[in-house]
């Protein structure tokens, strides 16, 4: 069976015989690298399109198959570091150079599957080629979800808006979303080196098509044809909103014990426009019919001797309402040995407290 090759490996064939044509090609590989850089940029964390995260691999993937390893694989990992640090940017809360030994680390796991796939891609060919990729990405993301963060960070969650393809994590968990994706990025590499005529290459990649686009089928037929039985109630998530900047070193001399009676007062005030803008948001989304209001992890800062009455009118607002209230705390206790806590308290609908919690395992880093 003959099969045709692409354009690029075509034009490859055609070089006079002294072009280097391994050093062509690896020339020829900086745009796909300059599109993935791009696309990664948005392919998770705070500013997420959907549809980057499925194409930015697919660069990313040819770039580092085509140059060298001794090239590809470092400036990938500089790259996928770079884009994390972009995509997450003000999420991690690690001070100073724990941070940047942070990302030094985390750029590891970001990597490991584009090598894997370069030294193990070479020994297989078609379909199986196609895999490797995927799996490695899938099980990589699996690894560090053991470990203390858990499994924040995966690709996975670029897709939290494709409720049909959100179904398969009943099945498959994280790692599914995550497989199909690289299987796609994997798919279309395949494509570009043997070309559109190639049939084993179309008919693997009809199958990654059909694949997802059935697991799709499927998850919008559980939603429209199982509904929940039970009765469904109205849940309202908030974040935060900085309103205004609190002071460059506040919070460190709060934390260090060193804070003046004035960084005290900067600090009461900031904390209380974004405890009242909360405590706003939730009112609104009461009377709007939600029956569980809650916002996020430590969204609302608080000064220790301010908690109770914060807590307090968030009770009366969960009475009046008839409501559930979920109030994140960052509990802040400047110049004790614990300067701060990480709590969510829980308010009945009667405006009592259920149960308050304070994280017991905080995550490695200034938390803890």
């Amino acid at each position: 069976m003959q099969t045709s090759v692409s354009d690029e490996d075509t034009l490859l064939k055609e070089l006079p015989p002294q072009v280097d044509r391994r050093a062509f090609a690896e020339s020829c590989s900086w745009p796909w690298l300059a599109i993935a850089a791009a696309l990664l940029l948005f392919s998770n964390g705070a500013n997420t399109v959907p549809l980057a995260a499925w194409l930015a691999p697919v660069f990313m993937l040819r770039f580092v198959r085509t140059q060298s390893p001794k090239v590809g694989l470092p400036v990938a990992y500089v790259v996928l570091v770079g884009a994390f640090a972009f995509q997450f940017r003000g999420m991690v809360p690690i001070p100073g150079i724990a941070y940047d030994i942070f990302l030094v680390a985390w750029g590891i796991p970001l990597v490991l599957p584009y090598i894997i796939d370069r030294l193990v891609v070479r020994r297989l060919k078609g379909f199986a080629a196609s895999l490797v990729f995927a799996t490695a990405w899938a099980a990589t993301e699996y690894v560090v979800s053991r470990g203390p963060y858990g499994s924040w960070g995966s690709a996975a969650y670029s897709q939290y808006g494709n409720l049909p393809l959100l179904q398969i994590l009943s099945v498959t968990g994280l790692w599914g979303i995550t497989f199909l994706m690289g299987w796609f990025a994997g798919v279309c590499n395949w494509l570009w080196k043997e070309g559109l005529d190639s049939k084993p290459a179309r008919a693997g990649a009809w199958l990654c098509i059909g694949t997802t686009a059935t697991v799709m089928l499927l998850g919008g037929a559980r939603m429209t044809l199982f509904p929940p039985s039970s009765q469904s109630v109205r849940v309202a998530s908030i974040s935060k909103r900085q309103l205004e900047p609190l002071p460059k070193g506040v919070l460190g001399r709060a934390f260090d014990g060193n804070a003046t009676a004035e960084d005290l007062t900067v600090l009461q005030r900031w904390a209380a426009a974004v405890d009242n803008d909360l405590l706003s948001r939730a009112e609104r989304e009461m009377q709007a019919g939600a029956r569980i209001v809650f916002w996020g992890e430590t969204n609302a800062p608080i000064l220790k001797e301010d908690e109770a009455g914060f807590v307090a009118r968030g009770g009366d607002m969960a009475a009046k309402y008839h409501s559930y209230l979920g109030m994140a705390l960052g509990v802040l206790n400047p110049g004790k040995t614990a300067p701060a806590e990480n709590k969510l308290i829980l308010i009945q609908p009667n405006g009592q407290t259920a149960w308050e919690y304070n994280k017991a395992r905080p995550v490695p880093g200034s938390e803890a």
